[in-house]
């Protein structure tokens, strides 16, 4: 699916300044985050893009990148240099906020919607795990274990948080509410109940196990899908395995950040392949077939006689497959000839006699190197 474009995203015009950029992203923020709308994928990815827009408007260095080159500059093979939605979009919110993730006395929820609404725990934070992988892993696909430690669903309570056979009752201090009235001075301010979390009710027994959290820090293992065409700075998303919400509220999801690994005998530049490969100095003067290796196998280059040290054959489709779904790139030959070193004094005396037949037809490149040097220096 194409990614919309960031000012279009933010509403905001490519001429917008800073602040006007800032004020857009502030709206859009509160209008889709996660704990407004709770339960809805919908909302969640469009904050989602709302902070990846304005992680890029909001970088000079970035949004010049974008404005050169849209979304390609932070694409694999683009040739911005960046990797674009590297910001967790709920840092992001709070950074700007200067309230986090919504919930708690200093949610910006209640300076925007007076603590009206009844609140509880937010989802589980996202987190991001950096993978190392090895360049047929990249290339081919596959799939990788992990193992992570985080905050998980506690398998004593569910994570509902209560007790077995408990459940949960209506919170004395706010009445259900889930918000108290505070006198400050001439102002009366509505807030977050402080013993509900803004939930309205709270646990008859709290579960011993995690002690009516709802989740336990633990080590998981996670398998990551690993997509064809991946390359250093990959982000992949895997939802729902970030960690899990207190007291049965939803997970984060996990970003997986991959690294590769170099490869002995092949170079990648975007989606074409590049391998050097040695041919003798006689297949090279008088042609022949050169078996290759490829991703997956060999292949047959039929080496034309003259061939030149550092001439590229071209395998078509033999590449690695795009990411964004553009075809298959191709894998580029560069044949390096190798000159025999090490010769016994008759094949020494053979190549001696080779060369004493040959005349200046025989090696073009030279004749006309020594001929532009003659005129050069007259």
């Amino acid at each position: 699916m194409a990614k919309r474009d960031y000012y279009e995203v933010l509403g905001v015009g490519k001429e917008a300044g800073a602040e006007e950029i800032k004020k857009a992203y502030r709206k859009q923020a509160v209008k889709y985050h996660p704990d407004k709308n709770p339960g809805d994928k919908t909302a969640e990815e469009k904050f989602k893009e709302v902070g990846e827009a304005y992680e890029i408007l909001s970088d000079d260095q970035k949004r010049a990148a974008y404005d050169q080159m849209g979304h390609a500059a932070f694409e694999q093979g683009g040739g911005g240099g960046f990797h674009g939605g590297a910001v967790d979009p709920f840092e992001l919110f709070g950074q700007v906020f200067g309230g986090g993730r919504g919930g708690g006395a200093g949610s910006i929820f209640e300076q925007f919607f007076g603590g009206g609404e009844r609140g509880g725990p937010s989802r589980g934070s996202d987190l991001r795990y950096d993978l190392e992988i090895d360049f047929e892993e990249a290339v081919l696909g596959g799939e990788k274990a992990i193992t992570i430690p985080k905050l998980d669903t506690c398998g004593k309570c569910s994570g509902t948080g209560a007790a077995e056979g408990s459940g949960r009752k209506r919170c004395r201090t706010c009445n259900g509410q889930g918000a108290v009235v505070a006198q400050r001075g001439f102002f009366r301010m509505q807030q977050t109940c402080p013993d509900c979390d803004g939930e309205g009710t709270v646990l008859e027994k709290p579960c011993r196990e995690c002690r009516g959290q709802g989740r336990l820090e633990k080590r998981t293992k996670i398998t990551i899908k690993i997509p064809e065409g991946v390359d250093t700075g990959t982000r992949l998303r895997s939802a729902g395995n970030g960690e899990a919400g207190p007291r049965g509220a939803g997970n984060g999801d996990l970003y997986v950040v991959l690294h590769v690994r170099p490869h002995e005998v092949f170079d990648r530049e975007g989606d074409d392949l590049i391998a050097e490969v040695p041919i003798p100095f006689v297949t090279a003067a008088l042609g022949g077939e050169l078996k290759v290796p490829t991703m997956s196998g060999t292949a047959s280059i039929k080496i034309p006689d003259g061939t030149q040290s550092g001439t590229t054959f071209r395998l078509k489709g033999r590449g690695v497959k795009s990411l964004q779904g553009y075809g298959t790139g191709d894998l580029n030959v560069k044949v390096i000839v190798e000159v025999p070193n090490k010769l016994n004094r008759e094949q020494r005396d053979k190549l001696q006699s080779f060369a004493d037949s040959c005349g200046d037809d025989v090696n073009p490149q030279s004749k006309g190197f020594f001929e532009k040097a003659r005129n050069l220096f007259g």
